[in-house]
């Protein structure tokens, strides 16, 4: 048996569900759920970019896994299983694959997902991964980036910032203890599970920053969108380091909160659907066109960049 697959035997096997028929076979085999849409989505993780070369190798599995899972939960789909491709350098330590395996079965038996299939490879340049996550979601309730309506308020859930300041935080730029911040940048919660259809009229997570985000549901309707900084939901760690980071808070990214269009008169219904969670209404889409940010004085404010840029 050759070192690939005897990995795969050791540390992959054991996560493969039914469909994956124990990881032996070219593909998965699976029937979705009757009466059900397929939602699939895929990202990819590569190191230097989006984990540090010293970061938890678990913790490196479970956010591949839940940047995933947000995408689904943007579109409000329920979670079924994953494809996993990695690129691992030859000289990649036993542990390492052991403990990102931990990091995979930990989220799994979380959100009730199993692995289906996937790839494994040699790189030359560290590692890169990328997970493909299958859900499903009831015929045509996906909410989709196009839906807003004119008068639609802008609202988010959760608070927005707590990753980019973590990762600051884990590279060495921001001094004092803020262990939040850097757990909210490590391990994102996907929020799964929100029942939105007929409260919401389009979403999207927040991967990279509010404001470049928020500008792919305003494209998507063809309408402007206009926030109130002050309304931007922070937690006390973000809030405690002042308006300095007010710009990296709002084009960080990584936060993988949701941003909501929710016609008015359903903000209540969204409060019930969200349950404990927090969701704050921060602006308003209407006729025009870009993302306009104010601040509390009504002036705009401008930004060096509206988020991660992938190139």
């Amino acid at each position: 048996m050759t070192h690939e697959f005897a990995r795969i035997e050791t540390y992959f096997a054991p996560l493969a569900g039914e469909a994956g028929l124990g990881l032996k076979d070219d593909a998965a085999v699976f029937a979705p759920p009757p009466g059900r849409e397929m939602v699939i989505t895929t990202d990819q993780m590569l190191e230097g970019v989006h984990f540090l070369e010293n970061d938890d190798p678990a913790l490196i599995a479970r956010k591949l896994l839940r940047r995933n899972l947000s995408d689904l939960a943007a579109m409000g789909a329920e979670p079924l299983g994953y494809l996993l491709t990695m690129a691992l350098p030859v000289d990649q330590p036993e542990d390492w694959i052991a403990r990102f395996a931990k990091g995979l079965e930990t989220d799994q038996n979380i959100f009730n997902i199993k692995l289906f299939g996937g790839d494994s490879s040699s790189s030359k340049h560290g590692i890169a991964l990328t997970a493909t996550l299958l859900g499903t979601v009831a015929p045509g309730m996906a909410l989709r980036r196009n839906g807003a309506k004119p008068g639609d308020g802008i609202w988010v859930t959760g608070t927005v910032g707590d990753a980019a300041l973590g990762l600051e935080k884990r590279r060495g730029h921001l001094a004092g203890s803020h262990n939040y911040l850097v757990s909210r940048s490590m391990l994102p919660n996907p929020r799964l599970g929100l029942d939105l259809a007929g409260i919401a009229t389009a979403a999207i997570d927040i991967s990279d920053g509010l404001v470049q985000d928020l500008g792919h549901l305003a494209r998507g309707a063809e309408l402007s969108a206009v926030i109130r900084a002050d309304m931007v939901p922070a937690s006390p760690e973000a809030a405690a380091l002042g308006e300095a980071f007010l710009e990296m808070r709002l084009t960080g990214g990584d936060d993988y909160e949701l941003i909501l269009a929710v016609p008015p008169g359903n903000g209540e219904a969204l409060k019930e659907a969200c349950g404990t969670l927090t969701v704050t209404r921060i602006g308003v889409f209407q006729p025009g066109e870009g993302v306009h940010v104010l601040s509390s004085s009504e002036t705009v404010l401008e930004f060096k960049s509206a988020g991660w840029s992938h190139f």
